[in-house]
């Protein structure tokens, strides 16, 4: 005979409460006595079928924006598209999907929290670009099954979905290396967040495996937005510091500003000096010449997310997993 609810939260000493919070994937639980009772429902047999209509009538997605200082989440259609492969998931699932953008300089996460406790949340797909470690285990600590998108943290127990930024930069990097035979420069963001990082990781395997010195390479700090990357490329070139023959860029944003900088000073592109992007944005196939960047499929990301979340709330896995979705070159004039 299979354990019951009421037989479980007494050998675990928890409250019946406790035990069909964690069963039925609802808040006012940890993560970790979710996982607990989880286990030890499974390993007594407990007859998980009991649960599986109410299951099946799953509740609502939060889909959150979570922005800093916005320097990066300000360019919409990116994150626009990551949502469009989230919400198809959930309709065909039937479930409701909700956007959210948190604001941390004016918005107050704890009445946002109150709001999700009283809600029909399921589960909630944190859109992490600009945020920081302690913030994500703020969200975990709802008790609620959280998939984290676009950033990835070493010590943080939840399941990731993200770009394979490394090997985006390394293949634009050597492709540089292969066609001009020489050290590509490194169009760095002034502003850090790990998805940067890791291009700049991918950029400088690619410079080492290929025999060059690291401390050779040019690099230029642009801000991560078109209208300030041209402002700062403008001022690199007007101060008469070296330039590189071939550049890869930490974004597309960052690209066309150098275009725009070096076309307006005189320089022909590729002819004098030849660049690659990342991210693929509308822009980059209207400037001229069109930009030459790394494609990031946006929408199989945000399909990608939703199945894992899907997956966690009717399963309640107890292993997390990190998926990263590679990156393919767009070849145009630029490079």
């Amino acid at each position: 005979m299979s354990i019951t609810a009421k037989q479980l939260a007494k050998e675990l000493g928890l409250s019946e409460a406790a035990v069909s919070m964690a069963l039925n994937n609802k808040t006012g639980v940890s993560a970790t006595t979710r996982r607990m009772v989880i286990k030890a429902a499974q390993d007594k047999g407990y007859d998980f079928s009991r649960i599986k209509e109410k299951q099946e009538r799953l509740g609502s997605v939060h889909v959150v924006f979570y922005r800093t200082h916005n320097a990066i989440l300000s360019y919409a259609p990116i994150f626009d598209e990551l949502y469009d492969g989230i919400r198809s998931v959930c309709q065909k699932s039937h479930v409701i999907s909700h956007v959210i953008h948190f604001y941390e300089k004016t918005d107050d996460l704890e009445m946002y929290f109150g709001d999700i406790r009283t809600s029909d949340c399921c589960g909630i797909i944190l859109v992490g670009t600009e945020l920081r470690k302690e913030i994500c285990l703020r969200f975990l600590s709802l008790g609620l099954p959280v998939v984290l998108l676009d950033t990835y943290f070493d010590s943080v127990s939840c399941n990731c979905i993200l770009i394979n930024n490394q090997q985006g930069a390394y293949l634009a990097t050597d492709f540089l290396i292969s066609r001009y035979h020489a050290q590509p420069g490194y169009l760095k963001s002034s502003y850090s967040i790990p998805n940067f990082e890791e291009r700049r990781n991918g950029y400088f395997r690619a410079i080492k495996e290929n025999g060059m010195s690291s401390s050779r390479s040019i690099i230029h700090e642009l801000a991560p937005s078109i209208e300030d990357a041209t402002a700062d490329m403008l001022a690199v070139i007007d101060n008469h510091d070296p330039l590189a023959r071939c550049y890869f860029a930490d974004n597309d944003m960052i690209a066309i500003g150098a275009i725009k900088a070096l076309k307006a000073r005189g320089y022909k592109i590729p002819d004098d000096v030849a660049i690659i992007g990342f991210d693929n944005i509308a822009e980059s196939r209207i400037i001229e010449p069109a930009l030459t960047t790394m494609d990031v499929p946006r929408f199989s990301i945000g399909e990608t997310a939703a199945e894992v979340l899907l997956s966690q709330i009717r399963s309640a896995d107890l292993y997390y997993r990190k998926i990263e979705i590679s990156t393919s070159m767009e070849l145009r004039g630029s490079h």
